[in-house]
């Protein structure tokens, strides 16, 4: 099934036909003109020093120069969309029961917790993340609620913001991109393969902006098949190659690039530090 979901040249020539003055907008810059250039992608934005998925971390992804902040959506009882990546809110305020249990005003009495200790910071809805990073860095949604018409609900709601444009928008299931990608042809998805077969598949739907492929099946000759289609392939150092880093600097993500040397995007809980590795090696915009 030939379907044209998104056309990473068409949404990028759109956007930056006015003046690019934005940081935002040097980035999907760079994302289009320099596929020899890697992205950085914070997961859960940059939360060392900071709770995972809040403003704080978006804005310290900032500061560091990341390129993308990777944020969890999920929702709450009364339908609005915060940021939370477990199943429970247990780990990340002591609380029990999950996001779908509670309000937002029930959920924003509960303190995020940071290393365990209770913060000043609250679950932000996902619109307040949005506003926090317009202009400033690309998001990555991770999307964990169920059905198709939620995303249609969450993607109206990055329209109003005027986000789109700054919005990847990951799909853990590669065919939910056939019936999104029909519904709205502006927004840029990025779905995750499970395999060879699944990534020839998905790559016969159309144009994405980019492919989220796994360490299991990679090679350089599946890598090249997805950027000869112009889109950028998204790997993780979460884990080995993370902790390898934190052992011995330099250690780990020469590993991570010797064994993925096509890729363009890498989602990292050390972002700060991957993104001086890359300057060094002259493989990130200054």
């Amino acid at each position: 099934m030939k379907t044209i979901l998104f056309s990473l040249v068409a949404l990028f020539a759109a956007h930056t036909s006015n003046a690019q003055t934005s940081r935002a907008d040097s980035i999907l810059a760079d994302f289009r003109k320099n596929p020899d250039h890697v992205l950085v992608a914070a997961h859960r934005a940059a939360h060392t020093h900071f709770p995972e998925n809040s403003i704080p971390a978006i804005r310290e992804a900032i500061r560091l120069g990341v390129d993308i902040a990777e944020l969890d959506v999920q929702r709450t009882k009364d339908g609005v969309f915060v940021l939370m990546h477990d199943r429970t809110i247990t780990r990340t305020t002591g609380q029990p029961g999950s996001v779908a249990d509670y309000t937002l005003a029930e959920l924003q009495k509960f303190p995020l917790l940071h290393n365990g200790q209770p913060t000043k910071e609250r679950i932000p809805t996902f619109r307040d993340a949005l506003l926090a990073a317009k202009g400033n860095i690309l998001i990555d949604v991770d999307f964990k609620v169920d059905g198709i018409e939620a995303a249609k609900d969450c993607f109206a709601l990055i329209h109003k913001t005027g986000m789109a444009p700054h919005v990847l928008f990951f799909l853990y299931d590669h065919p939910d991109a056939a019936i999104l990608g029909a519904h709205d042809a502006f927004m840029p998805i990025m779905p995750r393969t499970r395999d060879v077969a699944s990534t020839h598949e998905t790559l016969g739907y159309g144009k994405f902006p980019a492919l989220h492929l796994d360490e299991t099946f990679y090679s350089d000759r599946l890598a090249d098949s997805v950027r000869a289609t112009g889109a950028r392939v998204w790997m993780n150092a979460l884990g080995e190659f993370d902790k390898k880093e934190q052992a011995q600097r330099g250690a780990g993500f020469d590993s991570f690039f010797q064994s993925f040397p096509r890729t363009g995007i890498v989602q990292t809980d050390l972002p700060g530090e991957l993104v001086e590795y890359l300057r060094k090696k002259g493989k990130h915009r200054l």
